[in-house]
């Protein structure tokens, strides 16, 4: 191929990874998480570069040093594959023991990262087909876990203040008993003799949660209830 054809094939691998990365990323962005369409986009951009160049950036150096030259075209793309780990990691909450977030966008930057490289190469059907398996998967999925697996629970913290007629063990079996699951729990005494539990729970439904609530602040010896996402 010339020059012309060479330069016209590169063009049109990075406007598809363009078009390829930004469907992944609008999934991301519609979704709030942190790395979003632009995100994506310039992550499958760099890995189609980085492609590019390792497979016709020294095509002029290799024609000239024939004799000295030994050239693996992999090793750029080995180095896009490990290095997007860190931009992932980057990606990943921690908060507590119980909530970690991120994940899904993190892998979801390392597969745009692998359909760029997969595009530079020009296996373009490979690259369109991974693209809406990925789809499937953060489309589809998500709908599987929320409605077999509860993956999406809301995780809330609840804190409950009380005077002292009414023990930690009766607070704990009231709210087990409404069907919210508690994850962990705090007791603090207060210097007015009340008390003050702290509870992060997650139950099968809003609904059940509100339920458990509501029957928490008709006890009498609640003094205030109040409950936040757990952040």
């Amino acid at each position: 191929m010339d020059m012309t054809t060479d330069a016209l094939t590169s063009i049109s691998r990075l406007l598809l990874i363009i078009v390829l990365s930004s469907i992944v990323g609008f999934e991301r962005e519609i979704k709030n998480h942190p790395a979003g369409l632009r995100t994506h986009i310039l992550v499958g951009l760099g890995a189609c570069l980085l492609m590019l160049l390792s497979l016709y950036g020294f095509s002029n150096f290799i024609a000239t040093h024939k004799d000295v030259t030994n050239i693996d075209p992999a090793r750029l793309p080995s180095y896009v594959i490990a290095g997007i780990g860190f931009l992932g990691a980057g990606t990943i909450i921690v908060r507590g023991d119980v909530n970690v977030k991120g994940l899904t966008t993190a892998a979801s930057i390392w597969v745009v990262a692998g359909i760029g490289l997969v595009v530079g190469a020009g296996m373009y059907l490979e690259a369109i087909v991974t693209t809406f398996l990925v789809l499937i998967v953060l489309f589809v999925f998500n709908k599987v876990e929320d409605t077999f697996l509860n993956k999406n629970q809301k995780i809330l913290l609840l804190t409950i203040t009380t005077d002292a007629s009414i023990s930690f063990a009766n607070v704990f079996s009231q709210i087990e008993e409404g069907g919210v699951q508690i994850i962990k729990s705090t007791t603090e005494s207060q210097s007015n003799h009340c008390s003050k539990y702290t509870f992060l729970i997650k139950g099968s439904s809003l609904r059940c949660q509100a339920k458990t609530i509501e029957t928490l602040q008709q006890l009498e010896a609640v003094v205030k209830v109040s409950i936040e996402k757990n952040e």
